[in-house]
């Protein structure tokens, strides 16, 4: 009895681990300190799956936020798999999270993980979308949150989640893919997200998007995407018309009261410019309400060995776990 008694407090005080299909990143000291935020990846050509564990580790090690990091996964292998477009383990984190961060692209979930999304969505709480979250759902006609999908005819809820939430779903590109990069210029100097950053200083080898103008409700621009004629970060402006307006590629909005951040970049590329990363640092503090804490000197230097894989369909890294990432 004596030594079942010791086998029971050992297994007790084993340490519990975090699921091996997700990344979590604890919290501490920091402009983001008691604050929970997840970042959901899933897309098939941009590399999220790269950039999320990164913008994680900023949070987490240099301002203290507690982050949980979400991937698409093959529910046979545990593989990361960002083809796999109806399965993102853990979603259940979006009900104690404090800001949702997604880069996501025509995902189906089934009904008990996308409830997870649309509860937070509808309870009007903070969100960042990165490039192909304006389209981050096709779900099919007659399905339960059939609504939420990019192209989504119904008057009360058209085109979906993109349009309706962030502020735009998928139209077009833009600038040429792959042939012509981003300068970001800004719009509004004077929005506090805009703090430390300066004309031309955002830049990335995705091209920009195509947006309708103006853009809905409330929807206010920060940044505007100057097509490059290269993919280089000091080549000259395309001299067509394409630049005239320019579209936004960063802007805010709300829903249901909630602060909204989109911008159209994101690529895992694109967070190699560190202007980039310092306006979604400063967007994940507007988000939640903590403007005030907005420096420009905050840090926003990445954390380890960090060399993305060039966005494209069918590039993504096979055989990696969400441990390869941490």
């Amino acid at each position: 009895m004596r030594c079942f008694l010791s086998f029971l407090i050992c297994l007790i005080a084993l340490p519990v681990f975090a699921d091996d299909r997700w990344l979590e990143y604890p919290g501490g000291k920091g402009v983001g300190e008691g604050k929970h935020v997840v970042l959901v990846s899933g897309d098939e050509e941009y590399r999220s799956e790269e950039a999320m564990p990164q913008l994680a580790k900023i949070l987490s090690k240099h301002h203290g936020f507690r982050c949980t990091v979400l991937f698409a996964i093959d529910p046979e292998t545990g593989d990361i798999d960002p083809e796999q477009s109806d399965n993102i383990p853990g979603l259940e984190a979006l009900d104690t999270a404090d800001l949702m961060i997604m880069s996501l692209r025509f995902r189906s979930l089934p009904d008990d993980q996308m409830k997870h999304i649309v509860d937070y969505v509808e309870k009007g709480k903070p969100i960042i979308g990165l490039r192909t979250s304006t389209h981050a759902f096709n779900i099919p006609a007659g399905a339960t949150y059939a609504s939420y999908g990019f192209s989504y005819p119904g008057k009360e809820f058209e085109q979906g989640f993109g349009r309706q939430v962030l502020g735009e779903t998928w139209i077009a590109h833009h600038g040429h893919h792959k042939s012509e990069s981003t300068r970001g210029i800004v719009d509004d100097k004077s929005h506090v997200i805009a703090t430390g950053i300066k004309d031309g200083e955002v830049w990335g080898p995705s091209d920009v998007y195509t947006v309708r103008l103006p853009l809905p409700g409330d929807s206010h621009t920060i940044l505007l995407g100057q097509i490059l004629t290269g993919m280089s970060f000091d080549d000259k402006p395309v001299t067509d018309d394409r630049n005239n307006p320019m579209m936004p590629i960063a802007w805010t909005r709300t829903y249901k009261g909630g602060r909204i951040f989109t911008t159209t970049m994101g690529a895992a590329t694109d967070l190699e410019n560190a202007p980039l990363r310092r306006l979604v640092l400063n967007a994940a503090l507007w988000c939640i309400g903590s403007e005030d804490k907005i420096t420009p000197t905050l840090d926003v230097s990445l954390v380890g060995d960090y060399k993305p894989t060039a966005f494209g369909f069918g590039t993504f890294v096979k055989g990696k776990k969400p441990a390869d990432y941490q």
